[in-house]
């Protein structure tokens, strides 16, 4: 024991003597200020030969070695070929993996098989199997820090491209597709969750800091990432989830998974996402889900039940209780969503009812409003006395579909679309003067309720 200490102290001691050394390497100090001042200035031609010094014989000095050097040779990979380009790239494979050994705390592991495996993506060096495989142990290991939208992309679709070659069930597609799809959430919540607050504060008339107009902009960014990324993960699983395929996986694995509480809670939770819930295999899920785990979720599947056989009584009665169960606003918005998008067959009041509730427990919701922003147009025919009043209610929707966007930019391009599509609806600019009614307002008298403001001309 004492022999393993001493050796454990000469270690450290030598390790701090290194590091010293380098410190106090007058030449590694004067090469580091050199390439960084160039690299400052994105001149990486001149950065690269003091950088490549200070990286061989002083790796632990600064961290620039590691961010600058990134760039400078990316610089290098971008502007050469052949074999001189291979040899950058495997300089900036070793550059990632040297960051961990010395500056792990700055260059967290998955972070590090991210950068390698996007670089080996798009140098086409990499096969579907070593792509999975890199970004796999990444996200296994290490998914505090996976969240790179790219790589979430490529993670999943590497798999299902393997699936389609007969090497990868569809288990582990959809056990796959639900990891990442609940990354893309976790880390687009956090995002609107800042965003929530800013908005707040500019709404009520308060200016913005500049570090809330810099936290605004990068929020707002990075979610319309993360739905770019979500949508396209949707577009890759495609027809792998239709109901086709998801009842027969189930059945087969049913008697065997029946007692896994993960695994009920999901593909019960797809079924009904996928509207399966007609197939009787969906019923004995729900029930098998409400001894395992009698959670919110689950009387939300009782009163679809419920609502398909005609008792809306007790649907209500099960949808009420699934809101008064969750504690947790954000699950709960999610819930009273999932309510609204049921009962709007039978009832658009109680729907909109539902999708405020949603946005009142949550109101970064966006999926709520989009819902409201539904419920309006098409209610078009049903608000108005004449043709102008009738189409007056598309402002309404299309308002309505541009907050959904503002609060939760991951729909932003589907919030815009949207509303462009209701404000061709709306009236053009000759019937709003044909009207006389430029600057006035609509007021609706159906369930909407509520007035519009007329554009003015």
């Amino acid at each position: 024991m004492k022999k393993k200490l001493y050796l454990t102290m000469i270690a450290v001691i030598m390790t701090m003597g290194l590091s010293m050394a380098q410190a106090q390497n007058p030449e590694c100090m004067t090469n580091l200020s050199i390439y960084a001042e160039h690299a400052k200035v994105k001149n990486y031609d001149a950065a690269y030969e003091p950088w490549k010094m200070v990286l061989e014989a002083c790796p632990d000095i600064n961290k620039a070695n590691f961010s600058y050097g990134e760039k400078i040779l990316k610089h290098k990979i971008k502007n050469s070929s052949g074999a001189d380009k291979d040899g950058y790239i495997q300089d900036l494979m070793q550059l990632y993996d040297d960051s961990g050994k010395y500056f792990a705390d700055k260059f967290p592991m998955a972070a590090r098989e991210i950068d390698k495996g996007l670089l080996m993506y798009d140098n086409k060096m990499a096969s579907n199997d070593e792509l999975y495989g890199m970004l796999g142990k990444a996200f296994e290991e290490d998914k505090k820090n996976f969240k790179n939208p790219k790589a979430l992309y490529l993670y999943f679709s590497s798999l299902v491209d393997l699936h389609n070659e007969g090497k990868k069930d569809l288990q582990e597609v959809f056990d796959v597709y639900d990891d990442v799809t609940e990354k893309v959430e976790e880390e687009n919540k956090k995002l609107t969750g800042v965003l929530s607050k800013i908005l707040a504060k500019e709404d009520a008339g308060t200016a913005l800091t500049s570090k809330e107009k810099r936290q605004k902009r990068a929020a707002t960014v990075n979610s319309e990432s993360y739905g770019k990324i979500s949508g396209s993960i949707d577009s890759k699983l495609g027809a792998l989830a239709d109901c086709g395929n998801l009842i027969p996986l189930y059945e087969k694995s049913f008697e065997a998974k029946k007692a896994d509480v993960t695994w009920v809670k999901r593909a019960v939770g797809r079924m009904f996402s996928k509207e399966c819930t007609d197939d009787p295999l969906f019923s004995k899920m729900v029930e098998v889900q409400a001894e395992l785990d009698p959670s919110a979720d689950v009387y939300v599947y009782l009163g679809t039940l419920k609502s398909k056989s005609g008792d809306s009584k007790g649907a209500i009665a099960d949808f009420n209780k699934a809101v008064e169960l969750e504690a947790d606003s954000y699950r709960k918005s999610n819930i009273l969503y999932k309510i609204a998008t049921i009962v709007r067959k039978n009832s658009k009041s109680q729907a909109r009812n539902y999708a405020q509730k949603a946005i009142n427990a949550n109101s970064s919701n966006g999926k709520a409003y989009l819902l409201i922003a539904n419920l309006y147009a098409g209610s078009a025919n049903a608000c108005g006395s004449t043709p102008f009043e009738k189409r007056a209610i598309y402002w309404k929707a299309a308002d309505m579909a541009r907050k959904a966007g503002r609060v939760d930019p991951s729909l932003k391009s589907r919030a815009n679309k949207t509303a462009a599509s209701y404000t061709q609806r709306a009236p053009d600019k000759t019937m709003i003067f044909n009207a006389g009614m430029a600057g006035k307002t609509v007021t609706f008298s159906c369930w909407v309720g509520g007035s519009i403001k007329v554009p003015n001309l």
